[in-house]
């Protein structure tokens, strides 16, 4: 078996490793076969770089690139992120499409490939992860490359009729062909590609996958990606005495806690849960003052005006609650935007009785699953999840809403607080039960067995 390389966006280099998590997952797979993780080492350069930076630790060398202002802007916030990324969680309304950045995207997807195609072999198997790279494999293609390669993408795919919006989605959507096999989160996901592939491109389904016009083969599976099930339970266990959540414990004075924790992003629906939990107070007054709301949403892409407006609109919303419901001693929603380690975060939701995951799209959310695996297995919390996070279609234990019907979220706040004990044993036990077969490192060798087996 040859060596493994991955290519991500940004590259988890040496010095930041961390246990646990997408890295941790791909850190332990290239400990084992010996490989090579290439990508953008996170800084802004003055002018590209002609060859990637090479450090080694152990068995692992990591290649960084650096980017140009006119590439990280062009490729990264522009294509990447103000086209790619809103339309792929269904926010058409908010996708802008320029040729300049998609020009951009398309040109440093071609100096990656240029650059990782000197560092491959013939017998390596080649692991591309996520939306900014989708036409790397066509690159290296281009280029002679005939190792497997294979990609997964981790956010939603749409449907075909919102794919057709972007102008000149064939040409992106039909560069996928190009890899030995593609891996999506849902089979709703791996349901869109496969039916694009058919109605836009002439493709005819087969076992596995889609045959295209061109006789060539291409698998296409559905891989929900987890978490190290495992580590998230010890690290609330031990976090559940630590300083910080014996602090966070005391300072609600006996009441209830619900807790969301998500990046600062649009597709989290955190405007719609605002209003759901300032629904819940104003319908069940009995429930004042027993229960509070911390959001924890650290700053993300600072340099899209959408995510600066969206903070601005969610410091007034959770002022004008606060203002509204708030007692001397009791304040309903507690909204940091800074994050926290991840033993602290294991430790919040071990005290937790609600979890709250709301998205109006998601490819998984890994908080709903990490917010299970913390939990008492004696006294375990509630999850309020949202049908449009892909983790709905494995954690059949929670309270599944609607996140546009604030209604729906405001009624699984109530049933979750009056659950009794014996049914939020059943609710957890079955969903950590799943959540311990089903842990980050099987879906990684599910992946690369996968591809390892397109020979």
């Amino acid at each position: 078996m040859g060596r493994l390389v991955v290519v991500s966006n940004r590259v988890a280099v040496p010095r930041e490793l961390r246990a646990g998590g997408l890295a941790g997952a791909m850190q332990a797979a290239l400990s084992q076969r010996g490989g090579l993780w290439f990508g953008w080492s996170g800084r802004i350069a003055a002018a590209p770089a002609e060859a990637p930076r090479m450090e080694t630790v152990g068995p692992i060398t990591f290649a960084l690139t650096d980017l140009t202002r006119a590439d990280y802007e062009a490729y990264y916030l522009g294509y990447a992120n103000r086209a790619l990324w809103p339309l792929f969680h269904y926010q058409p309304n908010l996708v802008e499409f320029s040729r300049s950045n998609l020009e951009g995207y398309l040109r440093v997807n071609r100096r990656f490939a240029g650059q990782l195609a000197g560092l491959l072999r013939d017998d390596d198997t080649v692991w591309i992860h996520d939306y900014h790279l989708i036409p790397l494999a066509s690159e290296l293609r281009a280029l002679g490359i005939g190792a497997r390669i294979g990609f997964f993408l981790h956010i939603p795919l749409p449907a075909v009729e919102l794919m057709a919006m972007l102008p000149g989605h064939r040409h992106l959507i039909e560069s996928l062909a190009d890899y030995d096999l593609v891996g999506l989160q849902t089979p709703a996901d791996r349901h869109a590609l496969c039916d694009y592939f058919e109605r836009e491109c002439g493709a005819t389904p087969e076992d596995g996958g889609m045959r295209l016009r061109n006789g060539r083969s291409l698998r296409i599976e559905a891989f929900p990606i987890s978490i190290d099930t495992a580590l998230i339970a010890r690290l609330a266990a031990s976090g559940s005495t630590n300083a910080a959540t014996r602090g966070l414990v005391a300072s609600l004075q006996g009441r209830a806690l619900a807790i969301g924790v998500d990046r600062l992003d649009y597709s989290k629906g955190l405007p719609e849960r605002f209003d759901a939990f300032g629904r819940f107070l104003e319908r069940h007054v009995e429930r004042r003052r027993q229960v509070s709301m911390m959001q924890i949403a650290p700053l993300t892409r600072e340099d899209v005006p959408e995510y600066r407006e969206l903070r601005e609109r969610l410091e007034r919303m959770a002022g004008a609650t606060n203002g509204q419901y708030a007692e001397p001693d009791w304040v309903p929603i507690r909204y940091i935007n800074r994050s926290f380690q991840q033993a602290t975060l294991a430790g919040y939701y071990r005290v937790a009785q609600i979890g709250l995951v709301t998205p109006l799209r998601d490819g998984m959310n890994l908080v709903a699953k990490e917010f299970v695996a913390a939990q008492s297995a004696d006294d375990p919390g509630v999850l309020v999840l949202s049908r449009f996070a892909g983790a709905a279609n494995e954690l059949d234990g929670a309270l599944i809403v609607n996140p546009h019907d604030v209604d729906d979220t405001a009624d699984a706040i109530e049933q979750a607080l009056a659950m009794p004990l014996e049914e939020r044993r059943a609710r957890w036990q079955a969903m950590f039960d799943h959540l311990a077969r089903h842990d980050i490192a099987a879906w990684r060798d599910a992946f690369l067995a996968a591809l390892d087996a397109r020979c």
